[in-house]
């Protein structure tokens, strides 16, 4: 005799805690010395001028100014141009 009812197993109970990933600051938005513009998995937005990526490919601003995303076409290797976003603080 079991001391214990079948439970039965359940595989569904586990879940993982929200990454809050995305755009911080929009276009014309003020930002500060520091301040998150985009958090993302890998460079989907590049970094432009005035802002840096983090170890994490999150953007931020390293000077005072209004955010402005723009477009930036590069040629690989292969002759093929690829169109990518840029996050810029002016």
């Amino acid at each position: 005799m079991s001391k214990t009812k079948a439970g039965g197993s359940t595989k569904n109970l586990r879940d993982s805690k929200p990454k809050y990933l995305g755009t911080k600051l929009y276009d014309g938005e003020k930002a500060q010395i520091g301040s998150v513009l985009v958090r993302q998995r890998g460079t989907k937005i590049l970094p432009g001028k005035n802002t840096r990526a983090g170890k994490d490919h999150t953007i931020f601003a390293t000077k005072e100014g209004t955010v402005k995303y723009t477009e930036k076409r590069k040629t690989g290797f292969n002759s093929q141009t690829r169109r990518f976003k840029v996050a810029n603080v002016e």
